[in-house]
C-alpha cells in the first residue's frame, strides 16, 4: 500500500489523477515514451485505461472494476511482468485508488496494488519492482507534483 497527501480538495484531487493523467504520468512509463498522445480512463464501470500514441497506435492498460467519485477508483491492471499487455482480465492484477478528504483543501491518496498472482510467472518480482523506489512511489510523486503546481496557480 501507498499513500500520499495533496494540498487539493477530494474532488480536484480525484479529477486531477482520471482526467488529467497524460499531464502527470511519467512519460518514460508508457511505450509511446516522448510520442505519446493521451492517456484516458474512462468513466464508468467496465470502461477502459488505455495509451495513444503515434500513427494511431493504442494499448489498454485496463478496465474499470468500480467507478465511485470523487473518493475511489479500482482498475484490473492488465500490464504484467516485463510490461507485457494482458488482455484477458483473467491475468490482471488490481489497483485501489481512494481518495480520502483532510480538510476543505488537502487530500490523502491511498493505492493498493494486489492480486499479483494472477500475473502467473514473474508475479513476485514483479509485485517487489511496483513497491521499490522506481515503481508507485516515483509515479505517485509525479503526480503530487502536478498537485503542487495547480494549487500554486
Amino acid at each position: 500500500m501507498h499513500e500520499i497527501e495533496v494540498p487539493l480538495s477530494q474532488n480536484r484531487a480525484f479529477q486531477l489523477f482520471t482526467e488529467h493523467f497524460v499531464g502527470w504520468w511519467p512519460k518514460e512509463y508508457t511505450w509511446s515514451q516522448s510520442a505519446l498522445r493521451h492517456i484516458g480512463i474512462e468513466p464508468r464501470v467496465d470502461g477502459r485505461c488505455t495509451e495513444e500514441g503515434p500513427h494511431g497506435f493504442q494499448v489498454d492498460w485496463g478496465r474499470v472494476l468500480a467507478w465511485e467519485p470523487p473518493g475511489r477508483v479500482t482498475v484490473a491492471w492488465q500490464i504484467g511482468p516485463g510490461r507485457v499487455p494482458q488482455p484477458d482480465p483473467a491475468n490482471a492484477s488490481r489497483v485501489e485508488l481512494r481518495f480520502i478528504p483532510k480538510g476543505r483543501d488537502a487530500t490523502r491518496l491511498v493505492l493498493d496494488h494486489g492480486d499479483f498472482h494472477n500475473h502467473g510467472e514473474g508475479a513476485e518480482a514483479y509485485c517487489k519492482a511496483m513497491a521499490s523506489e522506481y515503481g508507485w512511489p516515483f509515479i505517485l510523486e509525479r503526480y503530487r507534483e502536478m498537485a503542487l503546481r495547480l494549487d500554486a496557480s
